[in-house]
């Protein structure tokens, strides 16, 4: 039998630690695994859903974009996975009569955890102005509502319209064209605070903002580079693929500030021998202190040149532009300064160099380690200038691996979501549709919370996700929330941005990836993208949460509806009876998607076009892979302070928090850690077990804290310490953020201790 919700916030001020592990996965997986699941949907529901994850014929994982080979096991999940599934598949209900009993001070009051473990939401809520709780409203009623604020603002600019990753295509193709429709590129999404920083690199370098493997690549890798990535956490489906790179040889490099039990061992739980013994995956781990990646590969770089003979001058030649620009750069490369920056030894990246040298077939993987810095976007290209000198791109086995975290924030980015557009796809849109769409750049993530501050955003339409408890600087951001007009969260269930509203506020109940989606054509499905440029559909099995849900297409074309009235010609209606026919003018809209239905139909999907894989062929403005020179940087901490990373514990998949333990580093019974390396510690006087409060030091003098953190000695990289977000993301300020891509730089925070 299923269990029910907390009835209370559990007590969290008192975590216990123990050592941490040196191995992820085995049977402590599976039993944590299916103890979850049968909490949230008894014992017949897990095994009907669990059995339907990432198949063929089933729906896609709510959790990571990880995808899936042509093969599937029968349990094609793992832990992190099946507690996303878990969650959205539970018996649990919130129903009006629970927020009658829970007014908005209340809900303020409770952390994310205990709001998630509350259940889905049943039926469409309203928060009227100067209400105390949110009341049920009709669907015809929120929709009017909508209308209401919308169509009284003074510009469409004054809209934004935020979309999470999790959302399908079908459903985001229709989100972009009502945003522009109405006038406005104002998209935000989820992947401004995350992988833009990947985007803007790759689009520069080699013409496309997407990764250049596929699952196949990664097998047949000479050498694996895993930079600023926690697969046994975030991602771990790739261990899998990882331990099937080393059994046909490959070497593995890890570059991570922590040790993560992940790339230590892999105990794969679908085979016996993996269970009890694991695979080991790091052939070499570097240690390397928080922002230190560019310097690190810059050097490489250096050092490949110099070696002789290491470069592939006939790909430079024929398909690259910039090297001899790029060379100077390289070769100004110091070891004083790349040793200061990294916190390496020189043997360790003599050790590096060997390996790499050694390969043929290269891969490097990243994902929010590297993204998350002022000078993340100079970090990544670095990454590219090391794939190109030997010719890594184009080549099988090799290439670049940005790791995407949402199920279908790739997906959403294809179809449309994003604040500055190219001018090719509005022209096509606006063909097809007989629109005009804006040319005018929206606002990104931070730049909406600004505009909300400063009052020039009014409306915060967010599908799916959980902006509030995401984003930076969280009292500012909180603050410019409520100073919206109007606030409408997308939802499958509750979490801490219905608790901080504009003047009204909607929740709009819809169904999740789990649920039967029936509309007036029939059953429907939707379709996802994984992080390697696979495109498949997602078909749910299980009856609605209840009766009163809408899917997300049907919400966006509602809306459109009472939005745009009989002023627009395109085909809401139609959309909302049969997916297929969005799916037909995706086709004639978006390149690679030409015949979209029938290539869909097929079991497992296809894979979209990518030119530098599939031809070496590169888009960019000179038309080649760019080689790029930009001065190198690292973090620098001043006398008495440490570098704060923000990351993930093992029981959480971004903002949702599924338990309070972090099982491979330790920590179980709270979140409220900070972890830090013993001699940091003996020097700051921070014994383990004590309580601090971690104070956040930015250019502008605002003291921002987050309070009562119990000190936990961790084996980090010296100057560098770490804490889980979003309890951490009080202290990053909204105008620190990448260069170029606007990222928040949520993994380089300069703190003090201060006693708690």
């Amino acid at each position: 039998m299923a269990t029910k919700p907390p009835a209370g916030d559990p007590v969290q001020d008192a975590p216990q630690v123990a050592p941490p592990q040196h191995a992820a996965a085995g049977l402590r997986a599976i039993g944590h695994t299916l103890r979850i699941a049968q909490q949230q949907m008894g014992v017949a529901r897990t095994a009907r859903t669990l059995l339907k994850v990432n198949q063929k014929d089933g729906f896609d994982c709510p959790g990571c974009a990880w995808p899936e080979g042509d093969k599937r096991h029968t349990a094609e999940f793992c832990e992190n996975g099946a507690k996303a599934v878990a969650e959205e598949a539970t018996l649990r209900r919130v129903t009006p009569e629970f927020f009658a009993a829970h007014p908005l001070a209340d809900l303020a009051a409770r952390s994310g955890y205990w709001l998630g473990q509350q259940g889905r939401i049943t039926q469409p809520m309203y928060l009227p102005e100067g209400g105390d709780r949110y009341e049920a409203i009709s669907w015809e009623r929120a929709f009017a509502v909508i209308a209401e604020e919308l169509t009284a603002l003074a510009s469409p600019d004054e809209a934004l319209f935020y979309t999470s990753g999790r959302t399908s295509n079908e459903a985001a193709f229709l989100f972009q064209l009502f945003a522009r429709e109405f006038g406005t590129n104002n998209l935000p999404d989820c992947s401004n605070m995350c992988h833009e920083s990947s985007g803007s690199a790759l689009n520069e370098t080699i013409g496309i903002g997407k990764g250049s493997v596929s699952l196949e690549d990664l097998h047949r890798a000479d050498l694996i580079i895993v930079a600023g990535q926690n697969p046994g956490t975030n991602h771990p489906r790739m261990l899998s693929a990882l331990e099937q790179a080393k059994s046909a040889g490959a070497k593995i490099i890890s570059v991570n500030p922590l040790p993560e039990a992940g790339m230590e061992r892999f105990k794969n739980p679908q085979t016996p021998l993996g269970m009890l013994k694991g695979t080991a995956l790091n052939d070499l781990f570097l240690q390397i202190r928080i922002g230190g990646d560019q310097a690190l590969f810059r050097l490489l770089n250096k050092l490949v040149i110099e070696a002789g003979g290491a470069t592939d001058e006939a790909f430079i030649r024929e398909h690259t532009h910039g090297y001899e620009e790029f060379a100077a750069a390289a070769k100004e490369a110091d070891w004083a300064q790349t040793l200061t920056a990294t916190g390496l030894t020189r043997t360790e990246i003599e050790q590096a160099l060997a390996m790499v040298l050694a390969s043929e077939r290269t891969i490097v993987c990243w994902a929010m380690g590297l993204t998350q810095h002022k000078h993340a976007v100079a970090t990544i290209r670095e990454v590219v200038n090391l794939l190109l000198l030997r010719g890594n791109i184009g080549r099988p086995g090799a290439g670049v691996c940005p790791v995407r975290g949402h199920s279908n924030v790739q997906g959403d980015r294809t179809m449309g979501i994003f604040e500055r557009p190219a001018a090719a796809f509005l022209d096509a849109l606006d063909k097809e549709f007989g629109i005009t769409s804006p040319r005018g750049h929206g606002f990104d993530v931070v730049r909406s919370i600004e505009a909300l501050r400063d009052g020039q955003a009014k409306v915060l339409f967010a599908m799916g996700g959980n902006f509030v408890g995401a984003t930076p600087d969280t009292e500012v951001t909180e603050a410019a929330i409520r100073r919206a007009s109007l606030t409408v969260h997308v939802s499958t269930k509750l979490n801490r941005s219905h608790a901080v509203t504009g003047r009204r506020a909607l929740i709009l109940p819809t169904l999740g990836r789990t649920d039967k989606d029936v509309q007036a054509s029939g059953k429907q499905f939707v379709t996802v993208e994984d992080s390697m440029g696979m495109v498949h559909s997602s078909r749910g099995n299980l009856a609605p949460a209840s009766p009163h849900l809408l899917s997300e297409p049907a919400i966006v074309a509602r809306m459109a509806r009472a939005v745009l009235g009989a002023a627009s010609a395109t085909p809401w209606e139609e959309f909302e009876r049969d997916y297929a026919s969005i799916r037909d003018r995706i086709a004639r809209v978006i390149p690679g998607f030409e015949d979209f239905n029938a290539k869909v139909a097929r079991p497992g999907g296809f894979r979209l076009p990518h030119a530098p894989r599939d031809e070496r062929r590169f888009p960019t403005a000179t038309g080649k892979a760019n080689f790029t020179a930009a001065p190198v940087e690292y973090p620098k901490i001043p006398e008495g302070r440490l570098l704060l990373q923000t990351l993930r514990s093992h029981d959480q998949y971004n903002t949702t928090i599924y338990g309070l333990d972090d099982r491979y580093r330790g920590i179980t019974g709270g979140r409220r850690v900070v972890m830090v390396n013993p001699e940091d510690a003996a020097e700051l006087g921070l014994a383990d077990g004590s309580y601090t409060d971690l104070v956040s030091e930015w250019r502008d003098g605002v003291e921002r804290r987050a309070p009562g953190f119990r000190v936990v000695h961790y084996p980090t990289a010296r100057g560098c310490a770490a804490a889980y977000y979003p309890e951490t993301n009080v202290l990053v300020p909204l105008d620190s953020t990448a260069d170029t891509s606007n990222t928040p730089a949520s993994k380089s925070v300069v703190v003090r201790f201060e006693p708690a």
